[in-house]
Order: C-alpha cells, then sequence, then structure tokens
C-alpha cells in the first residue's frame, strides 16, 4: 500500500482484484508463445509484446488495491501514477455485495458502498472476498463509533464542574454510553435517552 497513514490509524484488511482477471493475458501469452514456435523466428515479437501486457496486468492487479482501516476505505490504483480515493468510515452509510453463481465457486464479486450525498455510490468489481470486504468495513464502523462515543461521552464529563459532581468522570462516560447502547439496541427511545443524559449530568 503506498498511501500515507494517518497518526493513529491501524489498516484492517487489504484487499485485490480477483486473480481471474489474469487468466486472460497469461493464454494469450501462452498463445503467442506457441504460435512464434509455429511460424517462426520473426514473429517472437508477438509473444514479447503479450509477455510484456501481461506484466503490465500484474502489475496493475498488484497496485489495484482496497485498504480498509479504523478510520477509512481506501481505493488505491495506478501503475505508473498513484491515484487514491477515500471513504471516511462515518460517511458509509451503506455497504453491499453480490456475488454470480460463477463468482461463489472462485471467490470473487462486486462490493457496492454508499457515501453521503455529495459524494454518491461506489462499485467495486472483481473483488476478491467481497464477504470479507463488507463484513470488515461494518466491523470498522461499529469500532468507530463505539470510540467515537467513549470520546464524546468523555468529553461531557471533562465538561462538568468538579464542584457540582457527584460522581467521578469516568462513572459519568460510562453511564452515557451505556444509555447510548440502550438506545441503540432499541431498548429506550431517542427522547428516553435524552432524559437520562440530562439526568446523569445534574446529579
Amino acid at each position: 500500500m503506498r498511501t500515507d497513514l494517518k497518526k493513529g490509524e491501524i489498516v484492517a484488511l487489504v484487499i485485490r482484484s480477483h486473480w481471474i482477471l489474469l487468466v486472460g493475458p497469461i493464454l494469450l501469452t501462452v498463445l503467442g508463445f506457441l504460435l512464434a514456435l509455429l511460424l517462426g523466428s520473426y514473429t517472437y515479437i508477438i509473444p514479447v509484446l503479450l509477455f510484456c501486457y501481461l506484466a503490465y496486468k500484474i502489475l496493475e492487479r498488484n497496485n489495484n488495491l482496497w485498504a480498509i482501516t479504523n478510520l477509512r476505505v481506501i481505493d488505491e490504483f495506478g501503475v505508473f501514477t498513484l491515484n487514491s480515493k477515500e471513504s471516511p468510515l462515518d460517511k458509509i452509510n451503506n455497504v453491499t455485495y453480490n456475488q454470480t453463481v460463477w463468482g461463489r465457486i472462485f471467490g470473487y464479486g462486486s462490493v457496492q458502498i454508499q457515501t453521503a450525498a455529495e459524494i454518491g455510490s461506489t462499485t467495486y468489481n472483481m473483488v476478491e472476498k467481497p464477504k470479507e470486504l463488507k463484513d470488515t468495513i461494518t466491523l470498522m464502523q461499529e469500532e468507530y463509533k463505539r470510540i467515537q462515543i467513549k470520546s464524546q461521552a468523555q468529553e461531557l464529563a471533562n465538561a462538568i464542574s468538579k464542584s457540582s459532581q457527584k460522581q467521578s468522570k469516568t462513572d459519568i462516560a460510562t453511564e452515557i454510553e451505556k444509555l447510548y447502547n440502550l438506545k441503540e439496541k432499541g431498548i429506550i427511545s431517542e427522547e428516553e435517552f435524552n432524559v437520562g443524559k440530562k439526568k446523569i449530568l445534574k446529579e
């Protein structure tokens, strides 16, 4: 991976295009060598050119990757140049994947990431292990939200004056995080969460 990571950023998964994309160039190269053997030395330029094409496609596959970190999804591509596109985890609204019958047999498919309206939807085709890619993005989103909730709860606790505080800052952060988890599970409503949060902060 050629994209520089941010401070505290950790790579959870790196996925590339499926190897099946190389089957065509490999067959063409083999046929080119067979053709050169049959027709003579003057035709050896054909397999040489086809071999260069195969080498390019291998480099292209190695450089065309998707990296999932604890902060973003990085889409990196380019052989002689570096092109990088990223989707922050907090901007991703939905992730889906699709596999045909052949895709299920050979382990490839397409993954679609729907982000905020201004960014739109992006589809990655012929991806190896599409389910793993989708599941890792979802897992990293959940981890990102958990860390954000904990951070925000701690900031709320730090903002409260020590003189008016009956509980420790850690206790307040923990209680607010518990309330939020209850709301996420659908046990309490948004209104009940807000009422509970105000009550904790007033104690």
